[in-house]
């Protein structure tokens, strides 16, 4: 395996795109004016208690409150909230903890009206961003996550993840943060530190307390509602949570970001710097260049084709309450011994899809998967067990229910991110009728537009570039001569022919050499 992860930084937004073995497995999109993103730490008010939930709103700057509920206050929110007021008011001036009262834990079946009266403050961490109509879920049990180790205020507690088996190991790295952490800190350990050495450990602990160190100087300075702690950005916290030796490139076409990713590559990975590539070609933008923006269309449509399935396809419905994904056969059945074999085999290549797609879109809540009817008990059983090893590469929650009477499997999968969603189908570009305009006459205006150009004496119009859709590129580029050539004939001038995934059909855009746009047509 070998994966890559590819940036591209508009003017508000960064779009990450993970491939592995060149195919889109994940995508993210992060919008600068978003404001609010899982692991963002603020110093919220208390606005309404609502006893009958055992909950409260929370107002931490967004249009709708944050929901608080009592059982995501964490044991320890008495000292939290203790911790918070005497630090806001001056009386405690350091973010060590060793000197800091701890407060009696809060009983798991309490009230919220026993911790909480309204014009509050609290320190909470966003766990869920907006979606819909809904405000931010949050938690008041922060958390600080590193590449290693996750620190806990408020804890003396440290515990490590299950997924690390092997208990010689498992002792060596508890008894090593057990001498390593502060008092008054808890840590948890991450899976991705089994095997890593003293050393590596105390520098991601040190990054986490330095981060514990900002939280402390906002707290001094700010009043709720505020942010007091920014998640890294959306490409760094991918690089935290999945970066391994199995990424062996990261292309990044913002030379400020490039430098960022280097600057935490530095703390986690030193020895990887050099993966981190600039990429700077002014004519074909980074997602087209890696294929990634024609697989976005591929991937985020209704019907979804399976590949090396022989036709096979996922169709995926959305619905208030569900998603449904209902797997089709195509014609793969010509080729197979018997229909059971064929639905069987076609039933675990979609699986692997499914499991995909559920990553790359970020479905959430319940989805039910209607594969094709089999007969045999032992194909049912390994299409579950397949189902469930695809779906174990998935890092977010989730559960399988094996098949009803009915075939029927159904997957819930917890969503901390608003569903990602493209528009892969386009206008017509006529709308006063069913027909298109006919290419040759797109040709003749896109030469139109050509010649007015040219006659422009105030642009350096050497190496120019015209930006079209693949169709029209192709058309531009047949024959011999081609339209390209004669171009070149008529009008003394080379124009590089550049085919656009990303561009709709009668969409054409000329460049000068410095990639400025000469003339543009959006229809």
């Amino acid at each position: 395996m070998s994966k890559e992860l590819v940036i591209s930084a508009l003017a508000d937004q960064v779009r990450i795109a993970v491939l592995d073995e060149g195919r889109l497995m994940e995508f993210h999109q992060d919008t600068a004016n978003d404001g609010f993103a899982v692991g963002d730490i603020y110093l919220g008010k208390i606005k309404k208690l609502a006893p009958s939930l055992n909950a409260t709103f929370v107002d931490i700057g967004y249009s709708k409150d944050a929901f608080l509920h009592y059982h995501d206050l964490g044991p320890q929110i008495r000292s939290s909230n203790a911790y918070n007021k005497i630090v806001a008011n001056g009386t405690y001036k350091t973010e060590k903890l060793k000197n800091f009262r701890m407060e009696e834990p809060i009983d798991k079946d309490g009230q919220i009206t026993e911790i909480f009266a309204p014009g509050d403050s609290v320190l909470v961490q966003i766990t869920k961003e907006p979606i819909h109509t809904k405000g931010p879920r949050i938690t008041s049990e922060i958390s600080i996550a590193g590449r290693y180790l996750v620190l806990v205020p408020f804890s003396e507690r440290v515990s490590i993840s299950q997924k690390i088996k092997q208990k010689p190991e498992r002792d060596r790295l508890i008894k090593i943060l057990e001498g390593l952490t502060p008092e008054g800190f808890g840590v948890i350990i991450r899976t991705v530190a089994e095997e890593k050495n003293a050393e590596e450990l105390q520098a991601d602990l040190t990054y986490l307390l330095n981060k514990w160190t900002q939280i402390f100087k906002n707290l001094q300075k700010k009043k709720a509602p505020a942010k007091i702690l920014s998640e890294m950005d959306r490409a760094s916290s991918i690089l935290r949570d999945n970066f391994n030796d199995d990424f062996v490139k990261i292309s990044v076409d913002d030379d400020e970001l490039a430098d960022e990713m280097r600057e935490y590559l530095e703390v986690i990975a030193p020895d990887k710097i050099n993966l981190v590539k600039e990429y700077d070609d002014p004519f074909v933008p980074i997602f087209e260049k890696f294929n990634v923006e024609r697989q976005i269309k591929q991937a985020f449509g209704k019907t979804v084709t399976i590949p090396q399935s022989k036709g096979a396809y996922l169709v995926i419905e959305h619905t208030e309450a569900l998603h449904v994904i209902d797997v089709n056969s195509g014609n793969i059945s010509r080729n197979s011994k018997n229909q059971e074999d064929s639905a069987f085999a076609v039933n675990k290549i979609a699986a692997s899809e499914i499991a995909r797609q559920l990553r790359l879109r970020d479905m959430g809540g319940i989805v039910v998967v209607d594969f094709i009817d089999m007969t045999d008990v032992e194909h049912k059983k390994e299409l579950f067990e397949h189902l469930r090893a695809e779906m174990a590469k998935d890092k977010a929650k989730h559960k399988i229910l094996p098949p009803s009477k009915f075939g029927l499997i159904q997957i819930t999968r917890q969503r901390v991110r608003p569903e990602v969603n493209f528009v892969t189908t386009e206008e017509n570009p006529n709308q006063e009728s069913n027909e298109v305009e006919a290419p040759i006459v797109t040709i003749d205006k896109i030469e139109q537009v050509l010649l007015n150009i040219l006659d422009r004496k105030d642009k350096d119009l050497r190496k120019m570039s015209l930006h079209v859709h693949p169709f029209v590129a192709a058309y531009l580029q047949h024959g011999l001569p081609s339209i390209q050539m004669k171009w070149f004939f008529k009008h003394k001038k080379w124009i590089k022919i550049v085919p656009r995934d990303a561009y709709k059909y009668l969409q054409f855009n000329f460049l000068d050499k410095d990639h400025n746009t000469l003339y543009n047509e959006s229809n």
